[in-house]
Formats: structure tokens, C-alpha cells, sequence
């Protein structure tokens, strides 16, 4: 369940903020990097909520 949980979380921050980014009017490396920093938040995410609530 964990490997899900930070899967799922990963890719879902990580598609909201590139796609936040492209919507605000970033460039493609901009638009990337904030990707990143959403996988890397949504990954701690799905580790804590897992930790906190999961099995």
C-alpha cells in the first residue's frame, strides 16, 4: 500500500503543479522544475498520509 500511496500522490501533485505552471504562462524548463517539486512533495505526501492513516 505504501508504493501506492506515493505513487498515487506523486502523480497527481506532480501533473497539477506542471500543469499550473503551463497555465501561469512558465516556459517548458520552468514548467518542468515545478513538476519535480510536485513529485517530490506528492512522494513525502503519500509517505506520511501512509504512515499517519495507513495499514
Amino acid at each position: 500500500m505504501l508504493k501506492l500511496f506515493i505513487f498515487v500522490f506523486s502523480t497527481v501533485l506532480s501533473g497539477a503543479l506542471g500543469y499550473g505552471a503551463d497555465a501561469l504562462g512558465c516556459d517548458f524548463f520552468w514548467s518542468f522544475i515545478w513538476s519535480g517539486v510536485g513529485a517530490m512533495a506528492g512522494c513525502w505526501l503519500g509517505w506520511w498520509l501512509h504512515r499517519r492513516f495507513g495499514a
